[in-house]
């Protein structure tokens, strides 16, 4: 883990909930950080979230789609964490091109700059299993087919094959990093697109009832924050993981209605009600998601350690105390 002393890592979207969790981190293992991120309010970019190492990285507030911004950035680093995205796959075809440059276009920028410097720090970029679309086993690998259901994964995989492409023509080293559910402190929780246990955290801290469509029992892969985290901070040490595709999760399955139950046990208010599934929500359904996690715990001994109660619990009492930071 001493890989990152002393290495200069830029994070795009580094305000926003995993590029802050990973600032934190990075900053405690001695890594000089720079964070990019436009603070655009519904991608949760928020200065809250760095404030514990506020004056031990360098923040940038800009688009990671301008030009003149990145190329300085990206020509001063040795690691590229590309977390900067437009979040929700529900609103992907509602604002397709806004879709398309957050989540493809400004990966080829960062790469294009890279060739053009002739310099090639490794880019890990966070992708999603939402590429693969249905999943026809529980259990998702690697190596199984992408056939996406919304723009929101088409853009994401556009982005994969850009860094496949220039790893093979230009030896610019990458890991696509395929994400599954991630929760935890510093997440928005203003709407429910962008983290579902926060907001449904937020509704029961309210007192309010959480709708669930259908019977709730879609399986999901739901991810701690400082596990997923632990996942990118090794992956980005490893060697032997430059050129390839990534799953990190948590590797386990848990019910959409189980996961709920977890939220009003924890915060000890709340209520759940059976709905059923909203016109064409259904259509963007990919069935149970589990991301099977064998290739990042073979290349790095990659566990993940927090259970979803115990997880739920950190993220309850994290918005108990600074929620107004975050509405």
């Amino acid at each position: 883990m001493n890989n990152y002393k002393s290495k200069r890592v830029l994070i795009t979207g580094g305000l926003g909930f995993l590029g802050s969790n990973l600032a934190i981190r990075l900053v405690k293992e001695g890594a000089v950080v720079t964070i990019l991120d436009s603070l655009d309010h519904r991608y949760g970019g928020n200065m809250f979230n760095v404030e514990s190492v506020r004056n031990q990285v360098k923040i940038i507030i800009g688009d990671v789609c301008n030009r003149s911004v990145l190329k300085p950035l990206v020509a001063e680093v040795d690691i590229i964490f590309h977390l900067a995205a437009q979040v929700s796959y529900i609103d992907s075809l509602k604002i397709p091109l806004e879709d398309l440059d957050k989540n493809a276009l400004s990966t080829l920028l960062i790469l294009e700059i890279c060739r053009e410097l002739n310099h090639k720090p490794v880019i890990l970029f966070s992708s999603s299993r939402m590429v693969l679309g249905y999943v026809n086993n529980k259990k998702f690998l690697e190596t199984d087919y992408p056939k996406p259901l919304s723009l929101y994964g088409v853009h994401k995989l556009l982005s994969e094959n850009y860094l496949n492409l220039y790893f093979r023509e230009y030896k610019i080293p990458f890991v696509v990093m395929r994400i599954t559910n991630p929760y935890g402190p510093r997440q928005q929780v203003k709407h429910s697109k962008y983290s579902l246990i926060g907001w449904f955290i937020r509704m029961a801290m309210n007192g309010e009832t959480i709708k669930i469509f259908g019977e709730g029992s879609q399986l999901r892969d739901y991810v701690y924050s400082d596990d997923l985290i632990e996942g990118f901070f090794r992956i980005g040490s490893c060697e032997q993981a430059i050129g390839k595709i990534v799953n990190i999760g948590s590797g386990e399955g848990t019910a959409f209605r189980e996961m709920v139950s977890t939220v009003l046990k924890v915060v000890k208010n709340g209520s759940m009600e059976m709905v059923p599934w909203p016109a064409n929500y259904e259509n963007l359904e990919t069935g149970d998601a589990i991301a099977d996690i064998s290739l990042i715990r073979d290349l790095t001994g990659f566990s993940p350690a927090v259970s979803l109660e115990e997880g739920t619990s950190l993220t309850y009492e994290y918005y108990r105390k600074h929620l107004s930071e975050y509405i």
